[in-house]
């Protein structure tokens, strides 16, 4: 029998503090924010959302990455990148730019894309107010990341100056995230 999670408050939200199954809503789950990247609920315990627990164990889920997303218009999901595992995401609210393969597209709601290993991709926010995506990706104990140098998701502000396999590298010029729910909290589709 599977034991249900512990969850715990962790400053922005709760987060499971112990390994087992749990229910937990997007209102009351942890978040935490970027001022260059936007929001995200990871609904997991990792070190970042945990970084007002340091006390606390983090609770990774082994075989799937579940996050939502939430962009304000003008800025990236992150940087422009290729994973060595499948990653599949569905727009939830809003709009926004797929960068995939030195292309956009643009999205809205209820669009729902699939990248198969290998897929260089990005998201930027459009549109007047915030955009909301779940995302979703398979987790390799050997997974390999490439930021690689494009000059359409360095003109959306989502790309390196030198390709790198170093995801601590690619993110260097940005604030580190913090424990804290996105700025455009009171516009989004559950409040």
């Amino acid at each position: 029998m599977v034991e249900e999670a512990h969850l715990q408050e962790v400053g922005s939200g709760l987060a499971p503090t112990s390994p087992g199954w749990f229910v937990v809503n997007v209102v009351e789950a942890a978040w935490i924010r970027s001022d260059a990247f936007g929001g995200r609920c990871h609904f997991e315990s990792s070190s970042r959302v945990l970084a007002e627990r340091p006390e606390l164990e983090p609770q990774m889920f082994g075989e799937i990455g579940f996050t939502l997303a939430v962009l304000e218009p003008g800025k990236p999901t992150g940087m422009y990148h290729a994973e060595s595992s499948q990653e599949d995401f569905l727009v939830l609210a809003g709009e926004c730019l797929l960068l995939i393969e030195e292309e956009e597209r643009p999205l809205r709601a209820w669009d729902f894309v699939h990248c198969p290993p290998g897929t260089r991709h990005g998201f930027v926010g459009t549109g007047q107010g915030p955009c909301v995506i779940f995302m979703t990706g398979a987790r390799n104990e050997r997974g390999r990341i490439v930021y690689p140098v494009s000059e359409i998701a360095r003109a959306r502000g989502a790309g390196v100056e030198a390709e790198t396999t170093a995801p601590a590298e690619a993110y260097a010029p940005f604030p580190p995230w913090r424990v804290e729910r996105p700025d455009a909290w009171a516009q989004l589709p559950w409040t």
